[in-house]
Parts: structure tokens; C-alpha cells; sequence
């Protein structure tokens, strides 16, 4: 981590705030990572009371709990536990269950009891992490307060324009399942082919945080258990989305949107707000799919406000 913070991209306080546990949660060791507030503003002084309440947060497809860390390190008052999803970055795989929406909403319910986190915790999630946190507060309604869903996958990957796409993707995934284990996993973690999505999704034309973006994704893009549990979760992803359990959510929703993200169209994502009871909208102009590493400020800046009820009931 501290190599990035001296790049400009984290400040130095994200590493003091870090906190690393690990916990078995549904036979997946798993690598919860806590960022505390930064001094002691958010406390009365009675045992560390909070200002403002906790945020649980998913990470996406393919992710480690590193792509949310700039939103995190611009929100210095606010107490964030990220863990890297079973069979990605630090955590080993769920036991004798698929790796599919199903198994991880219900690793996520779990890791919440384990850790103690009461009913008014925010849960967040980004691109797939969405549609876990959409589920779980779906299946466990008043379990959590409220749900932030940054680049919400709002319609099915395998439908309109990014149809083709998402189909050539399968077939990626598919044969480096298919092929022998040391010929599909060097396929399925081939750097040339992670720069070529990272190409894809990366937005900004700063060309100093292009190579932050090019690098994480290289750091971090092939930090999977197994090609079975990156294939299973792959599909989970491409087969279901947030907005399907949208008239399922019943409490708070704040939605965090690109204006040029081709993964979760932003056309799909004001309806997926249209749909819900109580939602906000925040688009960000000029960035697409890659919310977390290009734009953090702005969507720290919605998430603050959105904790403290800051933000008008009405979307975009």
C-alpha cells in the first residue's frame, strides 16, 4: 500500500487506519480489512460512539478490497470493513457451496453476525458486489439501514449493445475451464489480456492515473483461488443484476452512476432509480465503469452525504 500512497493516488493516514483480521465465515477463511476514523472526531468520548454508522463493503468481479481504498481514504470519519470476497484476494474459497449470488449474499449475512455489526450498518457494494448487497438487503430486510451501489449493474450483461461482448467473455472463461490446469489458468491470468480489459474500462486520460489503474488491475486482477470459482462467480455476474430485486428494497438507496460506463448503462441505471421507493442518483460525468479509481472524490462526496442525510430525497 505504501508504494501507491507515495504515487499520489492514497494518502499516507488510509495505512495507519488499517486493521487486518481473519475470520472463517461458511468454511471460507476470510480477510476482513477495517479502516478506523482517522483520529478520534467520530467519538463522545464513551467508548468510541460513532457519528456516523459503519459501511460493510462488497467489491467487484474479479476484485480485492483494494479498488474501494481512494473512496475510503476520502471518507477519514467514517468506519469501513472491507473483505475480499471468498476465492479473491486473501480469503479462500466457500466450502461445499457454489460461488454464485445465492452463496456469497449468504456469506456476507453471515460475516455480518460474525462481526457484530448491528441493524443500522450501511451496506455497499460496487459492479457485482452490487447485486450481492441488493440481494442480501432484499432477503434480509432491516438488516441494514441503508444501501449504497456504485456502477450498479442494472440490466443483463448478456442483453443489448454489450451483448456480443459479454458472450465472447463466456467463451474466455469457458475455455480457460475447459483447457488443462496449467494452460487455462495461465489463460485466465494472462496480463496481456487484463491490460486489454483494463484498456476497455478506463475512462480518464490522465496519463499518470491510467498507469495507477493499468497497475492495480495487473496487481490485483488475477488474485483468484481457482479457475472453478473465478468460472462460477463469472456467471453469477452475467446472469443476474441489481435492479432484478428492485421492488424487494424497502429502505434507503443511494445510486452512484458513469455517464460513459458501458457495463451498467446509465439509461438502465435511472431506471433501476425509477423503480425503487427511495433512492437517490448521483451520475458522475466523464467516467464509466471504474467509479472507485477514477472519480473516488465525488462519490465519497454522495456517500457522506447520503450517511448524513445531507442529500435531497429527489434523483437526477
Amino acid at each position: 500500500m505504501a508504494a501507491t500512497a507515495e504515487a499520489g493516488f492514497l494518502s499516507p493516514a488510509i495505512e495507519a487506519r488499517e486493521q487486518q483480521t481473519t475470520l472463517e465465515v461458511l468454511g471460507s477463511k476470510t480477510a476482513v480489512f477495517t479502516y478506523e476514523p482517522a483520529g478520534s472526531g467520530r467519538s463522545d468520548g464513551s467508548r468510541g460512539v460513532e457519528i456516523l454508522p459503519t459501511i460493510l463493503a462488497i467489491h467487484g468481479f474479479r476484485g480485492t478490497h483494494h479498488g474501494l481504498l481512494r473512496i475510503v481514504d476520502l471518507l477519514p470519519d467514517v468506519r469501513v470493513v472491507m473483505p475480499d470476497l471468498p476465492g479473491f484476494g486473501a480469503s479462500s474459497p466457500l466450502r461445499g457451496r457454489p460461488h454464485d449470488i445465492e452463496g456469497y449474499a449468504g456469506w456476507v449475512t453471515a460475516l455480518a453476525d460474525e462481526l457484530g455489526l448491528g441493524p443500522d450498518t450501511v451496506l455497499l457494494g460496487h459492479s457485482f458486489g452490487s447485486i450481492v448487497a441488493a440481494r442480501v438487503c432484499a432477503e434480509h430486510p432491516g438488516r441494514f439501514s441503508r444501501l449504497v451501489l456504485v456502477n450498479p449493474i442494472s440490466s443483463p450483461a448478456l442483453d443489448g449493445p454489450q451483448g456480443v461482448l459479454s458472450r465472447l467473455a463466456v467463451g474466455y472463461y469457458r475455455a480457460g475451464a475447459g483447457l488443462p490446469e496449467s494452460m487455462g489458468s495461465a489463460l485466465l491470468r494472462h496480463p496481456g489480456i487484463v491490460r486489454v480489459m483494463s484498456e476497455a474500462m478506463a475512462k480518464t486520460r490522465d496519463p499518470d492515473l491510467r498507469r495507477f489503474v493499468h497497475g492495480q488491475h495487473a496487481q490485483h486482477f488475477s488474485s483468484f483461488a481457482s479457475r472453478d470459482v473465478l468460472l462460477e462467480s463469472f456467471r453469477a455476474s452475467v446472469s443476474h443484476t441489481a435492479a432484478e430485486v428492485a421492488g424487494e428494497l424497502s429502505l434507503p438507496v443511494l445510486l452512484i452512476a458513469g455517464d460513459r460506463d458501458e457495463v451498467a448503462p446509465l439509461a438502465a441505471v435511472r431506471d433501476f432509480h425509477s423503480r425503487l421507493g427511495d433512492s437517490r442518483l448521483t451520475v458522475i460525468p466523464g467516467v464509466g465503469h471504474l467509479i472507485h479509481y477514477e472519480t473516488p472524490q465525488p462519490a465519497a462526496d454522495a456517500i457522506h452525504a447520503f450517511l448524513g442525510e445531507l442529500e435531497p430525497r429527489a434523483g437526477e
